[in-house]
């Protein structure tokens, strides 16, 4: 009867302990190692037998229960830790029923851990018993005390993780729940368990966090990689085309902007969201690291050198301009790694002191996690602020795409202004505006800019959304300015353009690793802000040009007056017909001139001091899209653009100002003021409108307020623009006096 019990508690049945799925076989029911696990307890004692009182027979069955456990264990770490599942990342599903799981195969080898013990002390009772004549039920009980305790709910565990199949982070959430108990033996097994569990998960953080590379062939980790979908109409073979196209720029900035997310579903719960983003991060720029652009790195030091003036040699078009290498801050940084050895080191250091840890500390687990982020981001930030010389290359935006360099583009709607009082040719609008983009660069564009060559030219808005998507699919290692990726139409609508012309768009080539700052929907910002401003601007050179045609028309007049008396009562009826007019001509170029003043100082000035601020206070790349972000965003929320009813409102006034401007040129020939009256009473009513906004009641506790009074006390410090604005809606026939 000893080695019954004893070959029992191992899992074998026999004689004296049988069971009950065994003797089903009869009945046609598969019994196999490769069975599923059983959720009924099947061990009984044979119920032949006499020779045990009742009393027995309940404590001998209640033994007997260990074997059961036992066995079911065994068999679910057999079946986890079959290799043939794990080795190959494709299993064909006729060849296995389960998807494999490194972690659940982590999990089965803590199991044999607690088995192994649980047979020591098995075989520990059968050497007592043998030696010493001893009560067998006593020291059997006495010798496995502990496993009471522990065998039980280790299978409700595996019975629970077989019956929802779980896997990955799943699995580590359910086996941190069942850690916390009030019983200390099956908490250290559980803990185990875990420990485990957390040697998988180690591994893959190394991988990610040390080498970049995603170690994650059963989809178990929560970091994963995106998926690419599929385009049916596209054959096999343009599909690998295009992929043997696709750069290794391509490839790296895919993999940064959408290759990788984090699985919500396989993050433990443990584990805070904002933990598993830094690790996210951390990943992808290590992996932009470890893989820089093959142009980037074959950069010639020489070409490192600041280029000195004169150096450019004169070619075509922009001619003066030829595409020349970025220039970077500092020379002494060229050549070494961008991840040395030894912050790699210290990386693997921290997650391999966490590796070893007996227990999950929360705490040191998410400082670890921050310190490498730290690193990470640091580096990534010394790779695009110093050896890119992002400054210098947002400083180019603010040039061209914030007007910054007024005299350039002073000069660019000088020489195109006649072309501009024509309607576009769609076949030629572009060419058509090269020849004054190229005059306006000539003139006021020096040859040290070494940005300018980035810069280009397009009118024609559907063409950008065109090129934007080949640049989207991999055609290009460039980032354009000039579409909006996130509807593929034009950025402006044609009610509210002035004319043809409104769709005037530059871009501004990026190259690696600048995109992964430059992202499109940020040059799609810029590009919106842009054509406002130029808008704006062509309204204020339109205004300007309008009053010196009309003091040059006063100066040819007065000439002809002084010379023909007879004409004097004439002219000076024209002139008191005119005047008016020119009081209105001064109430728009006011407005014009102050909002122009108002974006310029007020909003890009101001905010770009601050942006400059955090760039040299600020070692971290991540804070340093959050700050460019917020400074977009401040650029964009204090130009109203994004406000509706007030963009729509002053974009209304330029075009007003435009045709008000065009039909006083006509004056001349044409003495007929009724379209200007029409233009003056629509400005005024708009104007009108503006000021009512602006002093609104309900803007007063916004967050656009003080934006809103600032631009206000520009207009009306004089209270001018209230006086007009209040005063006057029969301005039409006579302009107010103000003084």
């Amino acid at each position: 009867m000893l080695h019954e019990l004893l070959l029992a508690l191992l899992g074998y049945t026999g004689d004296l302990v049988v069971d009950e799925r065994e003797q089903q076989t009869s009945l046609g029911v598969n019994f196999s190692p490769d069975a599923p696990i059983s959720d009924n307890r099947s061990f009984k004692l044979a119920p032949d037998l006499s020779f045990l009182q009742p009393s027995d027979r309940d404590l001998v069955e209640r033994i007997i229960a260990l074997g059961f456990y036992y066995r079911e264990l065994d068999r679910f770490a057999s079946q986890s830790r079959n290799l043939s599942c794990i080795r190959s990342p494709y299993v064909s599903p006729l060849e296995t029923e389960r998807q494999p799981s490194v972690y659940r195969r982590a999990i089965a080898n803590g199991v044999v851990e607690i088995l192994s013990l649980y047979r020591s002390a098995v075989l520990h009772i059968e050497q007592k018993l043998l030696s010493e004549t001893l009560p067998i039920l006593a020291t059997v009980t006495q010798g496995l005390n502990k496993f009471f305790v522990i065998l039980p709910p280790l299978y409700e565990l595996v019975l629970e993780i077989e019956r929802e199949d779980f896997r990955g982070g799943h699995l580590l959430s359910l086996l941190h729940k069942r850690c916390h108990c009030g019983v200390p033996e099956l908490q250290t097994c559980v803990q185990r368990l875990l420990w485990h569990g957390h040697q998988v998960m180690y591994n893959q953080l190394a991988s990610w966090m040390v080498y970049g590379i995603l170690q994650d062939h059963h989809s178990e980790f929560f970091i994963r990689r995106l998926e690419k979908e599929e385009n049916h109409s596209v054959s096999d073979h343009e599909i690998s085309d295009r992929l043997a196209r696709l750069s290794t720029d391509d490839a790296s900035l895919t993999d940064w902007h959408s290759g990788f997310d984090t699985c919500l579903d396989m993050l433990p719960s443990y584990i805070p969201t904002s933990v598993a983003d830094s690790i996210l991060f951390a990943g992808k720029a290590i992996r932009i690291l470890r893989n820089p652009s093959p142009g980037f790195q074959l950069k010639d030091p020489l070409d490192n050198q600041q280029v000195k003036r004169g150096a450019q040699k004169v070619q075509g078009f922009v001619g003066r301009f030829s595409i020349q290498k970025d220039p970077f801050v500092s020379t002494s940084l060229i050549g070494k790694e961008l991840l040395p050895h030894s912050e790699a080191d210290k990386i693997e250091l921290m997650l391999k002191d966490l590796k070893d840890s007996s227990e999950f500390h929360k705490r040191s687990f998410e400082s670890a996690v921050g310190s490498i982020r730290a690193i990470a981001a640091s580096h990534l930030w010394q790779l695009v602020v110093v050896r890119a010389d992002l400054n210098g290359h947002l400083k180019a935006l603010k040039d061209y795409f914030l007007l910054a360099k007024g005299d350039f583009f002073q000069c660019f709607l000088e020489e195109g202004r006649h072309l501009m009082r024509l309607p576009p040719r769609q076949s030629t609008a572009e060419a058509d505006l090269m020849v004054p983009f190229q005059l306006a660069s000539m003139k006021t564009i020096g040859e040290e800019d070494k940005y300018f060559s980035r810069v280009s030219l397009r009118s024609d808005l559907y063409i950008l959304v065109y090129q934007y998507r080949m640049v989207s699919f991999g055609t290009s290692t460039k980032s354009y300015i000039g579409a909006n990726p996130s509807s593929g139409l034009p950025t402006n609508s044609s009610e509210m353009s002035l004319d043809g012309w409104d769709g005037i768009a530059l871009e501004y080539a990026v190259n690696w690793p600048l995109q992964l700052f430059f992202t499109q929907e940020v040059l799609s910002d810029y590009l919106k802000i842009f054509q406002y401003l130029l808008r704006l601007k062509r309204t204020q050179m339109e205004l300007d040009k309008s009053w010196a045609l009309g003091m040059h028309q006063d100066h040819k007049r007065f000439a002809r007056r002084c010379n023909n008396s007879a004409g004097g009562s004439l002219s000076q009826q024209r002139q008191q017909r005119v005047r008016p007019l020119w009081r209105v001509r001064e109430h728009m170029a006011f407005l014009i001139r102050n909002l122009q003043f108002y974006i310029q100082v007020d909003v890009i000035e101001s905010q770009w001091n601050i942006l400059q601020a955090h760039i040299q206070d600020s070692q971290d790349f991540t804070e340093l899209v959050g700050f460019h972000q917020a400074y977009l965003s401040a650029l964009i929320s204090q130009s109203f653009v994004d406000i509706g009813s007030l963009s729509r409102i002053l974009d209304g006034i330029m075009k007003l100002c435009m045709q008000f401007c065009w039909s006083l040129e006509k004056q001349e020939s044409n003495p007929n003021t009724s379209e200007l009256e029409r233009i003056t009473e629509e400005f005024n009513k708009k104007s009108n409108a503006l000021y009512t906004i602006l002093r609104s009641s309900r803007i007063a506790g916004s967050q656009r307020a003080p934006y809103l009074r600032r631009f206000l006390m520009r207009l009306n410090f004089n209270l001018f623009f209230e006086t007009t604005a209040r005063g006057v809606l029969n301005i039409v026939r006579a302009s107010p006096e103000v003084t």
